[in-house]
């Protein structure tokens, strides 16, 4: 409950509730199942059978997997960030919910251009044909 009015962000929450989310939609998948199947029959016994036994459950099937997959989707996601803080923590950096924007330390230094081309051993690079 203390990581909900968590105002920085430092930690996840969905991983938490995603299973009362799961739970929730397919609680509401069976009562619009149910409500589907029964109007279904006030209509006609045929549409109502129809309904019970090729439409309904077709319908909560591809549902149930669309939510499950965007859930399991999100949820990669976090732990991707997790994993990416935790990798930058060991690698000696500090992770960004931790701070604002800083170097990592292990960047190579920005490359120096030639004092003179003919450093190299006193041999001139060939010339570019592509370059006019």
């Amino acid at each position: 409950m203390k990581s909900l009015f968590d105002l920085e962000f430092k930690r996840f929450i969905t991983p938490s509730i995603i299973k009362i989310v799961y739970i929730l939609v397919m609680i509401l998948l069976a009562i619009g199942y149910i409500g589907l199947v029964v109007t279904s029959f006030q209509a006609d016994a045929l549409l109502g059978f129809l309904m019970f036994l090729i439409v309904g459950p077709l319908f909560v099937l591809i549902y149930l997997v669309m939510v499950r997959a965007g859930l399991e989707s999100l949820i990669a996601q976090i732990r991707t960030a997790e994993n990416t803080a935790e990798l930058v923590r060991l690698a000696g950096g500090t992770p960004p919910a931790d701070g604002g924007p800083r170097p990592f330390p292990g960047n190579p230094p920005a490359p120096q251009q030639p004092q003179d081309p003919t450093a190299n051993g006193g041999h001139t690079p060939p010339a570019n044909p592509y370059q006019k």
